[in-house]
């Protein structure tokens, strides 16, 4: 299939536009973008900048993809966004390009869905499978692992993680690290509510992976013990269990941030 480009747009020599990509009116894409196979561009997209974008992605009217990032200290250098297949961008979206402060890349995988209004700033990690509502902001260096949903209007402060499979509900402000398979809400200071089970259950997990990842909630953030004893209980009497493996990982791991509670 060849490539559609709208006389209205404008397309910089030196962007590789793929077979298959459909560039509609009055988008404008950049010297150093590259579109994958099947690519679609709605109209009044605008793509700038070292930006690599998959096959088979639909980004709609007025996204704005590969800007430098809003952040003080940049001095225009050669910085990236990259973003795998099968991602959907709807209206208003904006992603920035990394930062020195970061590793200079901003990262999006494969099979996301961000709806209207998002923002995914400089260094952002983005998962796979992740499903992000109407406007939520993902500040600087923040982590989004495979398969989290976040709810509308969320704001996420800078070096958070929110880990696999975790749910945040939304109008949360999230200051600290969502744990794996958890859920998290409340107004400007999210707290922890303990496991997402409805994910859980269309994830696909038997009710024997979810009734430990419940026992772990319970001891780990439930118990007077302190986190690091809490975590060390857990993993001596909750054994053969990937889930629980993954979340104590999650914990253990150093945090800019600290983890919700």
């Amino acid at each position: 299939m060849k490539k559609s480009i709208h006389p209205t747009a404008l397309v910089a020599k030196g962007a590789r536009i793929a077979p298959g990509v459909q560039v509609g009116p009055y988008c404008v894409i950049g010297d150093k973008v590259s579109i994958g196979r099947n690519t679609r561009l709605h109209s009044h997209v605008t793509i700038d900048g070292k930006t690599s974008i998959g096959a088979s992605c639909e980004i709609y009217p007025y996204a704005a993809i590969g800007f430098p990032p809003q952040d003080i200290k940049y001095k225009g250098e050669d910085t990236e966004v990259i973003i795998g297949d099968r991602n959907i961008f709807r209206e208003y979206v904006t992603v920035h390009r990394g930062s020195l402060g970061g590793d200079g890349k901003t990262e999006i995988g494969d099979d996301n869905f961000l709806m209207a209004y998002c923002h995914v700033a400089h260094d952002v990690k983005i998962a796979n499978r992740v499903i992000m509502a109407n406007a939520i902001q993902l500040a600087g260096h923040c982590e989004v692992q495979s398969n989290a949903v976040i709810g509308g209007v969320v704001a996420v402060h800078q070096f958070c993680r929110i880990g696999t499979y975790a749910m945040v509900a939304g109008f949360s402000g999230v200051p600290k690290d969502v744990p794996p398979f958890m859920i998290s809400s409340g107004g400007e200071r999210a707290k922890l509510y303990g496991p997402n089970l409805v994910g859980l259950k269309r994830g696909g997990f038997s009710d024997e992976k979810i009734a430990l990842i419940k026992k772990a909630y319970r001891m780990i953030f439930q118990s007077k013990l302190s986190l690091r004893e809490a975590v060390e209980e857990a993993k001596n009497q909750i054994k053969d269990s990937p889930e629980v493996d993954t979340l104590i990982e999650f914990i253990e791991q150093k945090s800019k941030r600290g983890i919700i509670r």
